[in-house]
């Protein structure tokens, strides 16, 4: 299992605007980046399981526990 600090940097590569936060467009923006298509509904649901309190945001804590959670 990465440790957090691995957590962290993913986290970091992600939020693009560096405002401690993921938004479904930051996480859209990225699997763009990366050659993948997603739609703007497949960005909310993926915010959606990891968005622990429901603002629609992904905070590092949330971030860091899914990604634990769902360790393979």
């Amino acid at each position: 299992m990465p440790d957090t600090t691995e957590y962290e940097a993913t986290f970091a590569f992600v939020d693009a605007d560096s405002d401690g936060l993921i938004s479904a467009q930051e996480y859209a923006d990225l699997m763009h980046r990366l050659g993948d298509t997603c739609t703007e509904a497949q960005a909310l649901a993926a915010i959606e399981a990891m968005d622990q309190d429901g603002d629609g945001l992904v905070t590092l804590d949330e971030f860091i526990g899914y990604m634990s959670d769902h360790e393979a």
